[in-house]
């Protein structure tokens, strides 16, 4: 069995790129309505033709649009194509005749995302909004026809022991797309290989002596890793997250739980 670490400001930068590609349009984000303006005279004057585009995004603008962005709480299928965010990751790439959609539930301050794998036959506007017929809430998740179990069994890579923990962050930032107010969690996590210095930490387990960004890969070809972070928002705590792949795929099993526990002083 060998073990290498991976540089924290490597996975920091990586967990950055991925992010500012999945970075949603402001439109979906917040949809706004007519209602937002007291008279139509009060509408923004478009400066170009990509503003005049955004005109009609707003939620509620045309009636025969039934999936448009809206925060009335009805699922919609969002513009951004998450399988940007493989373009320039080491080692990892999208299987071929696979895409990941990507489907979005607001309301005024809150939201939440899901992102499936779909052949690409499958992917055409027609099909996905077949999968919203039915779910007019968030706990009827809209999963469009021939969607992956997980959306990670999209994923090949050159099975090098880095394209693990980058696929560990991938997974969490998808799962985390679209997630807006309360329903953040991953957001708040920050990457860490030391006990931040700031709180008085009570360890539920025994601490760590290393808390650097590990990958065990074993003779069978099946692969581990292990980081931390520190959630910045109460309970404040610090996180071990353990991902084992099996040999070949990028699919994990994961967990996440706390170690240690922030303390008043």
């Amino acid at each position: 069995m060998s073990i290498q670490k991976i540089p924290l400001e490597s996975i920091h930068k990586i967990r950055q790129h991925i992010k500012s590609v999945l970075a949603l349009p402001e439109s979906e984000n917040h949809p706004r309505s007519w209602s937002s303006y007291d008279e139509v005279d009060e509408l923004p004057e478009p400066d170009s033709l990509s503003d005049l585009g955004e005109l009609f995004n707003f939620g509620g603008i045309v009636e025969e649009t039934a999936y448009a962005p809206n925060t009335k709480g009805q699922w919609f299928i969002s513009s951004a194509n998450p399988g940007d965010a493989l373009l320039k990751l080491p080692g990892l790439r999208l299987k071929p005749d696979l895409r990941l959609v990507c489907f979005l539930h607001r309301t005024v301050d809150d939201g939440i995302g899901v992102t499936w794998a779909v052949p690409e036959a499958l992917s055409t506007t027609a099909q996905l909004e077949k999968a919203l017929v039915g779910c007019q809430n968030r706990t009827h998740i809209p999963r469009p026809e021939g969607a992956l179990v997980d959306v990670m069994e999209a994923i090949e890579g050159d099975r090098s022991p880095v394209t693990y923990i980058v696929a560990s962050i991938l997974r969490r930032e998808l799962k985390e797309l679209g997630a807006l107010g309360k329903s953040c969690n991953w957001t708040h996590h920050r990457l860490i290989n030391t006990p931040p210095a700031q709180a008085n930490w009570h360890w539920k387990v025994e601490q760590p002596k290393d808390l650097s960004p590990k990958v065990r890969v074993f003779p069978d070809g099946k692969t581990a890793i292990e980081f931390f972070t520190c959630r910045i928002v109460a309970p404040v705590a610090i996180f071990q997250h353990i991902d084992q792949y099996p040999a070949g795929h990028y699919r994990a099993a994961c967990l996440d739980r706390p170690v240690a526990i922030a303390q008043k002083a």
